[in-house]
């Protein structure tokens, strides 16, 4: 059930391939072993208007994995890296990369078709 939610700063989506980096990520995590299919992974990006950090450039990509609870640590380190290491590929020349994972609490709801 890995959500995968990449927030950028506005116009990284013009300057890079932001598809091609959700399918990067995709492809991953949905081959990932503790991952029990791919229909369960999502990736998404989302820009951010407005923002500002203390390096430069002033620009960002920070992806949120969001997991439901059970996976060891290692199996937790082991996601967090493959995202940042997607995201280093794919941006290499934005100011700051950061990854951050949060467990998802039940209740957690879903529809698919």
């Amino acid at each position: 059930m890995p959500h995968i939610v990449i927030e950028h700063s506005k116009g990284l989506e013009d300057s890079h391939d932001l598809q091609t980096l959700c399918e990067t990520i995709w492809q991953a995590f949905a081959a990932h072993p503790s991952v029990s299919g791919p229909e369960t992974v999502r990736v998404r990006t989302i820009a951010a208007t407005a923002g500002r950090i203390g390096v430069e450039p002033q620009t960002f990509a920070h992806a949120t994995l969001l997991l439901l609870p059970g996976r060891d640590d290692a199996t937790r380190q082991d996601l967090a890296q493959i995202t940042m290491d997607a995201l280093d590929a794919a941006l290499p020349d934005v100011g700051s990369l950061t990854v951050r994972l949060t467990d998802l609490n039940p209740p957690y709801l879903k529809r698919m078709l």
